[in-house]
């Protein structure tokens, strides 16, 4: 699954479009490496999404196609350093 559309069906970004944004402008990265929308996302992944002053860093557990909103924190955890 892309970047992208992770971002956006696990609700961490509200809009697919947003995601891809937030990725062109150097703000995602994908196991430490800056990422490009289109980069694909596996299970074990580890996204970090910088959100002005603060990050969210989150570990891949399930990829969901067309999740529901009950079932979108199923596909990540949150990572706390």
């Amino acid at each position: 699954m892309r970047i992208d559309k992770f971002l956006k069906n696990s609700r961490i970004i509200k809009r697919r479009q947003l995601a891809k944004e937030a990725c062109e402008k150097g703000r995602v990265f994908l196991n430490g490496k800056l990422a490009k929308p289109s980069f694909e996302v596996k299970v074990n992944d580890e996204i970090e999404v910088v959100f002005g002053k603060s990050n969210l860093k989150v570990r891949v557990l399930n990829l969901l196609e067309g999740s529901k909103k009950a079932n979108a924190e199923q596909m990540y955890e949150v990572i706390n350093e």
